[in-house]
């Protein structure tokens, strides 16, 4: 059985090649949190606040432009995929306290989910598991703080045409292709992709949930199929 360091040095070790592309990522922010007239420690304070990259970013281009309502609902439903990571990450943490379960809900990030839900499900004995989110989380945490940093005071002098944080979508693909075993996963995966297609132009990023819910509601019927045979 793996004792807590363990399990919080692999979700580090697992996490740090997806940093290649939050870097670039929190650069990008830092540079347009600056530029929207944030200062110094606004700027720098929002990543360890709010702590979600794009909403970072809809905030620093909009917080000037748009009523607080809409910059508040704007944000809110960027969030709502983090709803969906906790209801799927759930299964593994909801035998741990309040106080674990509010630290970790911190850094459920998406690289962090990505890394750890595999994780998790690879694992029997769940005891000292969520070790694993704690280390891949906190990796994340200071990669971004670093990288906001850097693009605050830094940022200005990179190439505009340098397009790196193009790795983290590729990254997610990598993590979650071995994963997809059964014949329901499958199915909610194209249907997903069909649907974000289609939803692409909603406002919000909307987009992403619409098209996670609806596919989630497609595979329902081959899911209930499978768990009967």
């Amino acid at each position: 059985m793996e004792t807590k360091l363990e399990h919080f040095k692999s979700g580090v070790i697992q996490e740090l090649p997806l940093q290649i592309g939050v870097f670039p990522f929190g650069l990008i922010y830092g540079i347009l949190a600056i530029e929207s007239g944030l200062s110094l420690l606004q700027a720098f304070l929002m990543s360890s606040i709010i702590f979600a990259g794009a909403s970072q970013i809809v905030f620093a281009q909009f917080y000037l432009v748009v009523s607080p309502f809409s910059l508040i609902t704007s944000i809110i439903s960027i969030n709502l995929r983090h709803l969906l990571y906790g209801i799927s990450i759930n299964e593994y943490l909801k035998e741990l306290s309040l106080k674990w379960r509010i630290i970790l809900s911190y850094l459920l990030t998406d690289e962090a989910y990505a890394i750890s839900i595999k994780y998790f499900a690879t694992k029997k004995n769940k005891k000292f598991m969520h070790y694993h989110l704690l280390g891949s989380g906190l990796t994340l945490f200071l990669t971004w703080q670093i990288s906001t940093l850097f693009g605050i005071f830094f940022g200005r002098l990179i190439p505009e045409n340098i397009n790196l944080a193009f790795i983290i979508p590729l990254s997610f693909i990598a993590i979650i292709t071995p994963m997809i075993k059964q014949k329901y996963e499958i199915i909610a995966c194209l249907a997903s992709g069909i649907l974000a297609i289609l939803f692409y132009k909603l406002n919000f990023e909307l987009w992403i949930i619409f098209s996670a819910l609806l596919s989630l509601l497609i595979s329902l019927p081959f899911i209930q199929k499978d768990n009967s045979q």
